[in-house]
């Protein structure tokens, strides 16, 4: 299926919604050159510094932490509901314990503009190169959020990557769209 340049915001809808449902694939590098693939159910894409921005939230606690310290960039990949498990998998695994890439059937590719892979079976890429980092505060979160989010105070790193390339199957959107239930979105 060829991949084809796209507007970062032409598949936003689509993306947010299969966020919400099954999970995106976020891949980064570590300095090893070893890919590693997490499930994140949060994420924003919009406008800061003039300029498309992916932010994703990743705690420390988790293997993908350390990678996108060592290497500066990400990728977002939307997969399409045929990969549930897969999704699930890799948001219940570590890439500590696991070859998550090889356990889920999943084929990292290189991407076109950054170091980190993007995932071949995925329908949608976003490819982002890493502007910023903060972590969250805790005394300036509400205290409702506190106690459902972070329990366990494994508060999250906000990474704030520029789109550096967007591009999807010729596919990705009916495929998007035939499995979910934005069937109505213009």
């Amino acid at each position: 299926m060829a991949k084809v340049q796209m507007q970062y915001t032409d598949m936003f809808a689509l993306t947010m919604q299969r966020m919400r449902e099954d999970g995106l694939l976020l891949v980064s590098m570590g300095a090893d050159g070893k890919p590693n693939v997490m499930t994140i159910g949060w994420g924003m894409i919009g406008t800061v510094w003039s300029r498309p921005i992916f932010t994703v939230l990743v705690r420390p606690s988790r293997h993908s932490y350390s990678r996108l310290e060592q290497i500066s960039d990400f990728t977002v990949n939307v997969p399409p509901s045929e990969l549930s498990a897969a999704a699930a998998l890799c948001g219940k695994t570590s890439g500590r314990d696991y070859d998550k890439f090889k356990e889920s059937h999943l084929t990292p590719t290189p991407s076109r503009e950054v170091r980190s892979p993007i995932i071949q079976q995925c329908v949608v890429h976003y490819e982002c190169r890493i502007l910023h980092r903060n972590d969250l505060v805790p005394e300036a979160l509400a205290q409702s959020v506190r106690d459902q989010c972070y329990p366990r105070g494994d508060f999250h790193r906000f990474y704030y990557g520029e789109i550096v390339a967007a591009y999807a199957d010729d596919d990705a959107e009916h495929r998007l769209r035939a499995a979910g239930a934005l069937t109505s979105l213009p």
